[in-house]
């Protein structure tokens, strides 16, 4: 599958510019729930001079959670180590990792959900009580050795929280959810990050990026970068309002964010099988595209804006999706 400019993953051309992530909470824009708990959290732990709760956050991708992991190391002055669960497939993968661990350290495990389930028992007894067995030896002459670990957090960062078995996920004394950001505060980080890598862009240029991003700061930070090359390129370096919306056209995303695929998916359904039910496996036939791509990429943000609907008969668009489909001058302006 052709990577998308929307897509709330990292692209693999990109590289994560440590430039412009924030290194403490005061700085992170948004999901003030999960500030305010985190406040209090790390506030206690340094009055207890204790190390902090497990923390699990779950959210779409991009939205910061491994940027809030490297903001709590930031803020306990704390070192951390960071890997992600599909590479942590056997227990002494994960051994490795715990045993160096230092008094207050921290772990952050992404994609935590797929981590293999012998490695996961493996972190019952460390997450709880700060040891792990270590089986020496194979056969009937193996044996258990218990070694001690430091005081340590985990922080668990997952897009699929329901993967999570309850035992696993009940270890975790703080669970927080982030959710998709208000236009208002992706405006604050279009403004924040132009500021940072010294763009000059208005407000409305500002104010038009972050209402085509999805609710998703990943992808506003990629936006601002591929308008500031426009217009460096067709204007005088000053992403303005024209500018924002001439770059986004090219590239061809509407404005609710949308791609020419997302518009497809619901061309399909609307006019071709007169605003559905219809099967996703048919729909991905229509496109082009494979089922679980349709399912785990395409739907989601569609569903979300109130645009598809998911029944036991099949996919459905909306009256609010056939006007924006009948709107050609708002679908690509």
């Amino acid at each position: 599958m052709t990577e998308r400019i929307i897509s709330p993953d990292n692209l693999t051309e990109e590289g994560e510019d440590l430039t412009i992530r924030p290194s403490r909470l005061d700085e992170f824009v948004g999901q003030v729930q999960v500030k305010e708990t985190l406040k209090i959290a790390i506030e206690a732990a340094q009055k207890r001079k204790e190390p902090l709760d497990h923390i699990l956050f779950s959210g779409p991708p991009g939205l910061g959670k491994t940027t809030l992991a490297h903001i709590i190391a930031h803020e306990l002055s704390a070192d951390i180590r960071a890997t992600t669960g599909p590479v942590l497939e056997k227990p002494g993968d994960i051994a490795a990792l715990l045993t160096p661990l230092k008094q207050g350290d921290i772990l952050f495990i992404d994609e935590i959900h797929r981590i293999n389930a012998v490695v996961e028992e493996v972190l019952y007894p460390a997450m709880e009580d700060f040891f792990i067995d270590v089986m020496i030896g194979e056969g009937p002459s193996a044996r258990s050795i218990k070694l001690n670990l430091e005081q340590f957090t985990l922080i668990g960062a997952t897009t699929k929280q329901g993967l999570l078995g309850a035992p696993f996920r009940d270890r975790f004394g703080i669970i927080s959810r982030l959710d998709l950001y208000a236009p208002g505060e992706l405006m604050k980080i279009v403004m924040r990050s132009a500021s940072i890598l010294k763009i000059p862009i208005t407000a409305e240029g500002a104010e038009e990026i972050a209402q085509r991003s999805r609710g998703t700061p990943r992808i506003v930070n990629r936006l601002l970068r591929r308008v500031r090359d426009y217009a460096i390129v067709k204007g005088d370096g000053t992403i303005t309002r024209k500018i924002t919306c001439s770059a986004l056209a090219m590239m061809q995303i509407d404005e609710l964010g949308l791609d020419e695929l997302d518009r497809r998916i619901l061309s399909v359904i609307a006019k071709d099988f007169n605003g559905g039910p219809v099967g996703a496996k048919t729909i991905a036939i229509s496109v082009g595209e494979e089922v679980r791509t349709i399912e785990d990429v395409y739907e989601p943000y569609l569903i979300q804006i109130g645009f598809l609907k998911r029944t036991p008969q099949g996919r459905e668009v909306t009256p609010a999706a056939k006007k924006h489909l009948n709107n050609p001058q708002k679908t690509l302006i």
